[in-house]
């Protein structure tokens, strides 16, 4: 083969790629579909093994399941109006149980087991949102919103911070302190970084996970806060609050998505395929089909 004919080569395989890095994560024409606008407040998007989907109406303390043949139904009463969710390895919801300011973790079959109930005695802000790493660690943030359901009108709590609660682990660790009101919250599955959205100071930031769970390494990601986070198999960050804003991993935005809604808190990717983005919208929930699949 001639030195032209490798050059060649060369040049269609780098045109190639960056086309394919370059795809849109969305058709910009496929508009987000209405699914069912019957609720208080939705939150807590999260994807099991299969593809279906767990959000909250918290203010109705009730967890739905939308399913991969887009069935829905109520999963779950009584749940401690959880805010935040997040699946482990074994399948169970692990939920941000702000009726009590507990995290909690709920099996297939319903069975509650209490996994936080406070920090060195004294009682958490109110649990918001998770991620769960490979080790079975939960980072945690724990901003304070004063809820109807709650019978305190201040904090227990000096601040509004970040926290890592190690597997098996009773007591969380606070892996960063310099933050006003900390909210949405993803982790990459190589577990190496960590997305965390400042809400209150319209920031996001991506720090380096430490083997031992804490962080280092804190870079302004965007100057955009998120209610809920999540990411995709190209490393694109989804971001909540007006519609959808999507970044690539170098914070340049690729993509926004309009909500007819006053405001979207939360979002995963769901479906068999992993290629369908369910979204948390005020009272109502909506899907989108995507060109990429999501990580959870």
């Amino acid at each position: 083969m001639n030195i032209y004919k490798i050059t060649l080569g060369l040049c269609l395989t780098i045109v190639a790629t960056s086309a394919i890095a370059q795809q849109a994560p969305y058709d910009t024409t496929n508009k987000p579909q209405l699914i069912s606008k019957q609720f208080a407040f939705t939150e807590g998007a999260s994807v099991d093994k299969k593809g279906n989907v767990f959000f909250t109406d918290q203010p109705n303390n009730k967890i739905w399941e939308y399913s991969t043949d887009g069935k829905l139904t109520i999963f779950m009463d009584s749940t401690g109006r959880s805010n935040g969710m997040y699946f482990d390895k074994k399948g169970n919801l692990v939920t941000c149980a702000d009726e009590h300011e507990q995290l909690w973790s709920i099996s297939p079959n319903k069975k509650v087991k209490v996994l936080l109930t406070d920090y060195q005695g004294h009682m958490m802000n109110g649990p918001n949102d998770i991620w769960i790493d490979n080790k079975g660690g939960i980072y945690m943030t724990d901003p304070y919103y004063q809820r109807p359901w709650w019978t305190r009108t201040k904090p227990d709590l000096d601040g509004e911070k970040v926290y890592y609660l190690p597997k098996g682990k009773t007591q969380p660790i606070i892996v960063d302190a310099d933050v006003k009101k900390p909210n949405g919250i993803v982790g990459t599955t190589d577990g190496k970084y960590l997305y965390v959205a400042d809400i209150a100071d319209n920031k996001t930031y991506k720090y380096t996970i430490n083997k031992n769970g804490t962080l280092s390494d804190r870079k302004l990601f965007i100057e955009q806060g998120s209610d809920g986070m999540t990411l995709d198999e190209n490393g694109n960050v989804y971001l909540t609050g007006k519609g959808v804003t999507i970044y690539d991993s170098e914070g340049k935005k690729i993509g926004q998505i309009e909500i007819p809604e006053p405001w979207t808190a939360n979002l995963c990717f769901g479906g068999a395929n992993k290629d369908v983005l369910f979204i948390t919208a005020s009272k109502a929930i909506y899907i989108v089909k995507m060109n990429v699949k999501g990580v959870e």
